[in-house]
């Protein structure tokens, strides 16, 4: 099996991928990046900003990112936290006007064969 390395990803921009976050560690590899391979059936490559109203509405459909699990070594996730998130959710709570800001840097260039890259800049986050 091919492994794909960190140096060969693509954001969004067309850029290297950099990091989402380290603490808590995501990425469907919890190395901290959005990457995706053939068994990310989820596509987590949207590096976002969680917010109180997103982690409300994705418990509400079923996946609860804020309770802790420590048997899979998961503290839970509070406001503020970023996260690789699937693109197909973040595109759902986006329709449902709960999308979380995005992290362009970060989010894996995957996410275009599921979001609109004009969707991405709408929500981008910026730190100035």
């Amino acid at each position: 099996m091919k492994t794909q390395t960190k140096s060969r990803n693509k954001n969004v921009l067309g850029t290297e991928l950099q990091a989402c976050c380290h603490t808590p560690k995501t990425g469907f590899y919890r190395d901290g990046f959005c990457r995706t391979g053939p068994e990310d059936v989820g596509t987590h490559v949207v590096c976002a900003i969680m917010t109180e109203e997103f982690l409300i509405y994705t418990k509400a459909q079923g996946n609860d990112l804020s309770s802790p699990m420590p048997m899979y070594d998961f503290p839970g996730l509070q406001p503020g936290n970023k996260w690789c998130l699937c693109a197909s959710r973040w595109k759902q709570a986006q329709k449902a006007g709960k999308a979380p800001v995005v992290v362009l840097e970060a989010t894996h260039e995957k996410a275009l064969q599921i979001i609109d890259f004009e969707l991405l800049l709408e929500h981008k986050y910026s730190n100035a």
